[in-house]
This record gives C-alpha cells, structure tokens and sequence, in this order.
C-alpha cells in the first residue's frame, strides 16, 4: 500500500509581544453542519487519528495537545471526539482539580510537569497551564505580579519542551457571547446538563471582558515561534471538532499505516463436555 507523507504545514507563527491573531476576532466559519456531514467527515479523520496513533507508538513520538477556552467552549467535547476510537495506553487526557495547598507551594508549573508526555504517548490537557492567566487571574486567584510572570516564564518552559522532543500544539477555543450564553442556559434548564455547571461558571459568566483581556495577553505574549496558539471557532461544535482535528493531523508528521491482511483463525473444536447454564446468571432484561 503506498504511503502518503503528512508534512507539518507552516503557518502564521506569531512572536511574543505580537498582536493577537486575527482569526480570535476574524470571521466566523459557515452554518451550522448536518449530522450526516459531521459523521462522514469524522469516520474520515478517526482512521487518522488511528494511524497517527500506530505511528506515535512505532516512533516513539511525543505528543502533547493543550485545549484552552472559556467555559462551554467544547474542550470536552473535542477531546471526547479525538479520543474515542484511540487506545487509551496511547492518548492520555490530563484534567487537573484545583491545586492542593502542597502544590500551592510548589513551582506553578510542576504539578503539570509530571503529566508531560514520555516516548509513545499523546498527552491531551482539558485546560493548563495556562490557568494562571485564565481562571486564576481573572477570579483572583493569582495575582497580576503572577501572571505576568507566568506569560515570561511560559514560552521558555515550552521550547524546553520543544527541545526536549515534545510535540507542542496549543489550541484557544473561541465562543461567542451569544452561543455561551445559550449553552450555559441549556445547562441551567437541562436536567442532563446541570452537572456541568458550576458556580465559578457564572461568576466567570458576567466577566467576559476580563477574560477577553487575558486571552489577548496569553495570544501574543505566549504564542512563539516553536509553540504558536491556533484559533478555532466552535459555535458550531461538529465544523469546530473537524476542523480542529484535520488541523492538529496536518501538525504532525505521521506515516499511515498500511492496511492489515487479517483472517480469523479456526476455532477449536467443541469440547467433550456439557456446557454450563448461564440462566442463573443472567442480568434482568427489560429491554
């Protein structure tokens, strides 16, 4: 089977103290996408993901995804939708509770540093590191001193990073105002949903300004030559998941993997014995 090279596309790299990237306020995609469409196009890409997967595990390739992004912004659904037709020992998502007081007292960045990717994994993070300059600066958590410390120390870790073998890809998910609030009114009037929310999401709700400042400040403070942030607009969760996919894909540069002539062997032949009754066993069935 001939193999079809996938080379990591250069893009518009933005260097620290830059202006933020058009494409956080550049126009947003087209209409929202058929199911139909969305299945298609996914079934496409999770045979991707399969063979980057079989090349990360043959190369001993490190990969490490961060997904940033106000709330509702489709974090979790993204990285449900990359991850479900993976293997969980490959692709690994790192969601982080609050720190604890010992880690309060710690270095910001080492409680993430244990979950950096080793040789054969990718590493996917439900939010970061970059939490100092999200949620922690704008609910005052952190203070402004620590913030701007953090966007200097932060490109540095990353080339460590970089330069230590690691894949680094950042992505900033962008919700509108408008979609936020229908989403975080589903979560109040959806019984299924309301597990999502939280109270720091409505206080963070009514700072979307502040939060604006902070991500403006982490796009060009933080995106650099070897760690830029890329953009992707998600009022439409399926256009957004897809396109975030096909992009993260053409960021890496993976062989697929040739397909596999496979057989089913014979069975063994019946054995000379009675075989148990399972209907003591059995589960109630009512569907």
């Amino acid at each position: 089977m001939a193999k079809k090279s996938h080379k990591k596309k250069d893009g518009a790299k933005a260097r620290p103290g830059t202006p933020a990237p058009a494409a956080a306020t550049g126009p947003a995609p087209r209409g929202k996408m058929s199911r139909k469409d969305y299945e298609r196009e996914l079934r496409r890409l999770h045979g991707e993901l399969v063979s980057l997967q079989e090349w990360v595990k043959s190369s001993g390739a490190k990969v490490c995804i961060v997904f940033e992004g106000r709330d509702t912004a489709g974090k979790g659904g993204t990285i449900k939708a990359i991850t479900e037709r993976v293997s969980p020992r490959v692709f690994r998502v790192v969601a982080l509770p609050a720190p604890t007081e010992r880690e309060k007292s710690q270095m910001y960045i080492q409680r993430y540093i244990t979950h950096f990717p080793a040789a054969g994994e990718v590493v996917i993070f439900d939010r970061s590191w970059y939490n100092r300059v999200g949620v922690e600066r704008v609910m005052g958590f952190a203070t402004e001193e620590q913030a701007q410390v953090f966007l200097t120390q932060a490109p540095a870790v990353e080339k460590a990073m970089v330069e230590n073998g690691i894949i680094l890809l950042k992505y900033w998910l962008e919700v509108s105002p408008e979609e936020q609030t229908r989403r975080l009114q589903a979560r109040i009037d959806d019984p299924r949903k309301t597990w999502k929310l939280s109270p720091l999401d409505l206080k963070s709700y009514s700072r979307w300004h502040d939060y604006t400042r902070s991500r403006d400040d982490m796009l060009t403070e933080t995106s650099s030559p070897w760690a830029p942030w890329h953009v992707a607009h998600t009022d439409d969760k399926k256009r957004g998941r897809l396109n975030i996919i096909s992009h993260l894909l053409g960021q890496i540069p993976y062989d697929p993997q040739p397909e596999l002539d496979v057989r089913l062997p014979r069975r063994q032949r019946p054995l000379a014995r009675q075989e148990h009754d399972l209907t003591p066993y059995l589960i109630p069935e009512p569907f």
